[in-house]
């Protein structure tokens, strides 16, 4: 009976891990500027996994655990990187980042390799135009959910 149960956990925790599926989009109107994101976190995906700023600007993401563990949200990409702290089962934290240049930014859960398990989402700022380098500077970082990073 166990072996039934550990057997029926390891599939549903290779479903979470699955295929990337299709992309959602979600657009802003105008720049970036005081836009705000909707970013929904579960074992192991985004939601959506495409975020597209019409323009350079101000966004803030704001991270909502809708799974079981521990998790957090990073965006990097074009001089910036920045993250919230831990975000428990059923919080939120807030993450406003200064998307100054127009390019493709990564944007997942730094927590023990949610990422490579498919916990990621690319934003891309002013389009399809590809990430270039160079240093953002500004933005802040709100968090919920309080405490320390689990890896």
């Amino acid at each position: 009976m166990k072996r039934v149960a550990l057997i029926g956990l390891v599939v549903v925790a290779l479903a979470g891990c699955g295929g990337k599926g299709g992309t959602t989009q979600q657009a802003a109107s105008g720049s970036g500027s005081g836009k705000t994101v909707q970013i929904k976190e579960t074992e192991y995906k985004l939601a959506p996994a495409k975020v597209t700023i019409a323009g350079p600007g101000t966004v803030t993401f704001e991270a909502t655990n809708a799974g079981k563990i521990t998790h957090a949200l990073e965006l990097e990409g074009n001089g910036v990187e920045q993250k919230t702290g831990t975000i428990t089962p059923g919080s939120s934290a807030k993450l406003t980042v200064d998307l100054s240049k127009a390019g493709t930014y990564a944007l997942y859960c730094p927590i023990d390799g949610h990422r490579g398990m498919g916990m990621q989402a690319t934003v891309v700022v002013g389009g399809s135009a590809a990430g270039g380098g160079g240093t953002t500077t500004g933005g802040s970082t709100t968090t919920s959910g309080g405490g320390g990073y689990g890896y």
